[in-house]
């Protein structure tokens, strides 16, 4: 009887550990978003886009250099920036089949490499989760961490010791308005204002859906609510969104265009500055109108603009080829692969593969990210919203 009794003492202590723990460091990170920051949730879909082959993952110290499906080299920026507010496990994908019990409380990455704001962005892929998607599986995890916490427990848990991040967009462009051939059509129809007008509209029309919605339980969260409000709705307080990088910057876009070495391809970047301007707007009406919640937007536009202009003093070599690709100027065709040609020093190259950034580039974002100025974090910076 002593043994038994012991034994769930030892049990309640390590779970209260685990969510009340002291004040040190972030308890949880629940991260949506797309291949910038996938955990590995495109491992366990029918898709064509995977980055579950190496070498990707070649630097991945906790796999021990095996991929895992991030679409990197090493490390996410969410993988970072989780590392860097004392989380002491990475948040693992939803789909993988040991994300349950209490593998929840270190929280878990529901990314998916092609998933974008819209439903149709990604298609190419066959198979991908867009953001509508993982918001839906958000709200299992929201019941899970009932049935585990306790409710009031659970709320102050999400609350109080979580920090959300968004980062979603760049595919809303490169794979479905920018996309050749298939959106050739669309594009004839529609000028870059009006995509970029029915994509921000498509959020700010759910964002005038009357205060009572959110009074909704999570598991009658009304499908028209937008991403955002249905995340206050599920009781997520801390929020960061990053806003679209300067993607006519990637290797991808360079490539095709075939423009010099020291420039971008000028559309992308218009549009995803154009974009970014909007959005910054309608987190800064998200934080007049929802109380309690507090939406951090990351700059990372000018931060990855920051650092491809002043390379050198960082530490990077080039910032225009892909360290691991294939095809055209700038290797930048053929994702990276077990054939593709790899670079000799993986921290000197800014980009990893022909669309994502190296994990020496996250590095430098995220520590901008969780410590810097309000130039590219505001209106804090992520340690700040933690203390919260």
């Amino acid at each position: 009887m002593a043994m038994k009794l012991a034994w769930v003492v030892v049990v309640l202590c390590t779970i209260i550990a685990a969510v009340c723990g002291g004040d040190e460091g972030m308890k949880a990170s629940f991260v949506f978003g797309d291949s910038l920051v996938d955990a590995g949730n495109n491992n366990y879909l029918p898709s064509l886009s995977k980055a579950d082959i190496r070498p990707n993952g070649i630097d991945f110290v906790a796999s021990g250099g095996q991929p895992t499906g991030r679409y990197t080299n090493g490390r996410t920026i969410a993988d970072i920036i989780g590392e860097l507010l004392g989380q002491q496990n990475y948040a693992q994908p939803f789909l993988a089949p040991n994300t349950t019990g209490r593998a929840i409380l270190n929280g878990v990455n529901y990314a998916s490499g092609g998933g974008g704001i819209l439903n149709g962005t990604g298609k190419i892929f066959v198979n991908r989760l867009g953001m509508d998607v993982q918001l839906d599986y958000f709200n299992i995890t929201r019941q899970q961490l009932d049935g585990l916490l306790g409710k009031a427990e659970a709320k102050e848990f999400l609350m109080k010791r979580s920090i959300f991040s968004v980062t979603v967009g760049s595919n809303d462009f490169l794979n479905n308005y920018l996309l050749p051939v298939v959106s050739a059509g669309e594009r004839a129809t529609e000028t870059p204002d009006s995509f970029i007008n029915s994509l921000i509209v498509s959020f700010r029309s759910q964002l005038t859906v009357s205060s009572s919605a959110l009074s909704h339980v999570y598991t009658s969260c009304p499908d028209h609510v937008a991403p955002w409000q249905r995340l206050y709705s599920l009781d997520a307080r801390k929020v960061v969104v990053a806003n679209v990088g300067p993607i006519g910057c990637i290797p991808y876009q360079k490539t095709i265009n075939k423009v010099k070495e020291a420039e971008c391809v000028g559309l992308p970047n218009q549009l995803a500055v154009q974009y970014n301007s909007q959005l910054r707007d309608m987190l800064t009406e998200l934080n007049d109108n929802l109380p309690g919640a507090k939406f951090v937007l990351a700059n990372v536009y000018d931060l990855v603009m920051e650092l491809l202009t002043e390379y050198r003093s960082h530490g990077f070599t080039t910032t225009s080829y892909a360290c691991c690709g294939d095809g055209g100027q700038y290797q930048g065709i053929i994702p990276c692969g077990p054939t593709s040609s790899m670079c000799d020093d993986r921290s000197e190259y800014v980009f990893w593969d022909p669309y994502h950034p190296s994990e020496a580039a996250n590095l430098f974002l995220a520590k901008y990210i969780v410590d810097g100025g309000s130039k590219y974090v505001s209106p804090m910076n992520l340690r700040q919203l933690l203390e919260l």
